[in-house]
């Protein structure tokens, strides 16, 4: 068999798991991967990890999720490297190291994966395994957050209005707070809810704050629940009440 022919045939058995697991059978899922990880398949091993890590198809079992998530670290599977770092990171199948944690993350962030560098910016500003450093967090959360992940440009948001790492800017923390927020990101929209009610950083407006919380609130926020409704009780019209649901109804997350 040539080596393309191998290659298609992988693939193939890859893609089929891959679309059972989007449907949610996670047994058809298990059948495609687990002999493509057993043979050494990188992406497999991984995406076997993360099942074992949740439970789909087989029990929970952070050990084998460590296990799966080592193999494909090793062949520089920078996903896999990164879910090896959250589990050093949380003591998950493993005892808890964050010089280990740094270790993996820090490998998948100079491969350029996102999650790696969100990860290692989170490191850098909790100070787990390396020094406390904001300006090497907001780096790393930058680069990220670049790359449209919603996680770190929330973050990198925070940082900015905070002034941790770098000058406070409050027209920089809404920038990435909306891009985050137009992504679906709940803190992300809970707090550009927040700065509309205020007029922090951008022109008060209690229809647009309304409908950010409202869209917050959806997904289960309490405070943004509350939140909501006391704006919508206390400071707005009926009719500006109606234009904010109206806009809550119509939103879609975008780059999704």
């Amino acid at each position: 068999m040539s080596e393309g022919t191998r290659m298609s045939k992988t693939t193939g058995n890859f893609e089929g798991g891959v679309d059972a697991y989007k449907r949610g059978d996670y047994g058809t899922a298990m059948t495609e991967f687990r002999p493509l990880a057993d043979q050494g398949h990188a992406a497999s091993q991984l995406v076997l990890g993360m099942m074992y890590a949740a439970g789909q198809g087989m029990p929970q079992d952070n050990a084998e999720a460590v296990k799966w998530y080592r193999l494909a670290a090793d062949q520089g599977h920078a996903g896999a490297q990164d879910c090896l770092g959250y589990m050093y990171k949380k003591g998950y199948g493993v005892p808890q190291d964050y010089q280990e944690a740094v270790k993996w993350c820090r490998l998948a962030a100079e491969q350029g994966d996102a999650g790696g560098q969100d990860s290692l910016g989170y490191m850098y500003k909790k100070g787990y395994g390396v020094p406390q450093d904001y300006g090497e967090a907001a780096k790393w959360y930058r680069r990220a957050a670049e790359q449209g992940d919603a996680g770190a440009q929330y973050r990198l948001a925070v940082m900015y209005a905070r002034g941790h790492g770098m000058p406070q800017d409050k027209s920089e923390a809404v920038k990435w707070c909306r891009l985050a927020a137009d992504q679906g990101h709940a803190g992300a929209q809970y707090d550009l809810g927040r700065m509309y009610v205020a007029g922090n950083g951008v022109p008060q407006n209690y229809i647009l704050a309304h409908m950010w919380l409202n869209l917050t609130a959806a997904q289960g926020t309490e405070k943004a629940i509350k939140d909501r409704n006391t704006l919508g009780e206390k400071l707005m019209t009926p009719d500006q009440l109606v234009e904010a649901q109206r806009l809550a109804r119509e939103w879609k997350p975008k780059g999704k």
